[in-house]
């Protein structure tokens, strides 16, 4: 039986996450600073409104140094023996605990704000909106450090909706103390609560759904394993493709591997080349495993029960 890798730039590859080092580091001290801020306002005016909002911003600089963290790790350790394929999955579990983090705190502010609509407290609302007003501009510059990088990792995702649903809230709030203080009218916090919480949970359950299937090694959606399986038969000089599995490592960074039966008198070396370049150029697959079999009974491989 004869087998072979196919690395592309996926081996030993910076995952995208690891790209955006320096704007997971801008966000997490400038959040880090405002919400200092807020939480000292919020307890010399005492606004529960503004030391709820430093609550979600707390969130959002635990969440983005979690996220942080996790990229130093990961790119601090290379593939061992202990860990061949690196620790690209704690990106994956970072995003699972941003969306776990959001999910509880928005529940929590949902669940708070319905039982104040009855009897909103009085809030002083010029602390409220000029406070609000920082934290906005706070999380607009993390907003936009983070927006890129978003787009490719999960665990820049996770830190990126923290960002996104707080820079809701601080618009809500800056809102809301606006109306707090023209009108009096203190029912508007907790609805504005309520909004902001709605608003996120949908985007955290998707994080949350995403990190999951690749934890549980589903395959990538964008691919088919039939029509892989289906393309690899296809080649010249193969008989059969079997257990071919398909998986993600972290974001954009996808995995295969396959057994493939040749017919007799096929080349296996010529086999494998045509086999990995299958892979990579029609379905993204650069690290792929590849392991030529003859069609001879005697050599075949045997396929694991489980």
């Amino acid at each position: 039986m004869g087998h072979g890798h196919s690395h592309g730039h996926a081996q030993g590859a910076t995952s995208a996450s690891g790209r955006y080092t320096g704007a997971l580091a801008l966000s997490f001290v400038v959040l880090a600073a405002f919400a200092a801020l807020e939480v000292t306002v919020g307890l010399m005016t005492g606004s529960l409104a503004l030391l709820s909002d430093a609550g979600h911003m707390v969130t959002d600089v635990l969440g983005v140094g979690m996220a942080l963290a996790t990229v130093l790790l990961v790119h601090r350790r290379t593939p061992s023996r202990r860990h061949t394929f690196g620790l690209y999955r704690a990106e994956v579990l970072a995003a699972l605990a941003n969306a776990v983090l959001l999910l509880g705190v928005s529940g929590f502010v949902i669940v708070e704000a319905v039982s104040r609509l009855s009897d909103p407290p009085a809030v002083a609302g010029l602390p409220v909106l000029l406070t609000a007003t920082a934290g906005l501009a706070a999380n607009v510059v993390a907003f936009l450090a983070l927006r890129d990088g978003a787009r490719e990792s999960l665990n820049v995702r996770g830190a990126y909706l923290e960002v996104l649903s707080d820079t809701v809230g601080s618009i809500g709030v800056l809102i809301g103390g606006a109306l707090m203080l023209a009108f009096g009218w203190f029912w508007v916090d907790p609805v504005v609560a309520i909004g902001v919480g709605l608003f996120i949970l949908p985007r955290t359950v998707k994080l949350g759904l995403q990190a999951l299937r690749i934890l549980v090694q589903s395959t990538p959606g964008h691919l088919d394993p039939d029509e892989v399986t289906a393309a690899l038969t296809a080649l010249d000089g193969v008989s059969e493709a079997h257990d071919v599995h398909l998986w993600t490592l972290t974001s954009g960074m996808e995995v295969a591997s396959a057994h493939l039966t040749t017919e007799p008198g096929a080349d296996p070396v010529t086999v494998l080349a045509q086999a990995q370049e299958l892979l990579d150029e029609r379905f993204g697959l650069a690290h792929a495993t590849v392991q030529v079999e003859s069609a001879d009974a005697g050599t075949r491989c045997r396929t694991p029960r489980w």
